[in-house]
């Protein structure tokens, strides 16, 4: 499995006229391995009693949804690992990927990952 993104522009000088649209071409990410690719989750501005948090200072999470799996891992039997899971991970062993802009893609050795979240 990989992520895939394309990006679509468009020139904003000649709105006027006809729409002027820039595809770039697809870029790809594909974890080679036993890794996964994970998408953190957002960190968090407020406390579970409501105290809203100063931009400055966030309570790290180190959660998110698994994106894609690599090969590997997705024909491994040992591996309960699906794409769309959610799971805890060590941050520490995750690669980044500047990816997307807000940079919240990880590349993930599946050691790394400590726990899925399942509903009973």
């Amino acid at each position: 499995m990989s992520y895939s993104r394309q990006v679509v522009y468009r020139d904003r000088r000649k709105m006027g006229k006809k729409d002027q649209t820039k595809t770039q071409p697809l870029e790809t990410v594909e974890p080679i391995g036993k890794r996964a690719l994970i998408r953190k989750d957002e960190d968090k501005k407020q406390t579970k009693g409501g105290i809203q948090l100063p931009d400055n200072i966030e309570i790290p999470t180190i959660t998110g949804r698994i994106i894609t799996i690599s090969a590997e891992v997705e024909n491994s039997p040992d591996i309960p690992l699906r794409q769309y899971d959610k799971v805890l991970f060590n941050p520490k062993g995750a690669i980044p990927v500047d990816f997307e802009g807000d940079n919240r893609l990880f590349v993930v050795e599946i050691e790394n990952v400590v726990a899925v979240f399942r509903k009973s």
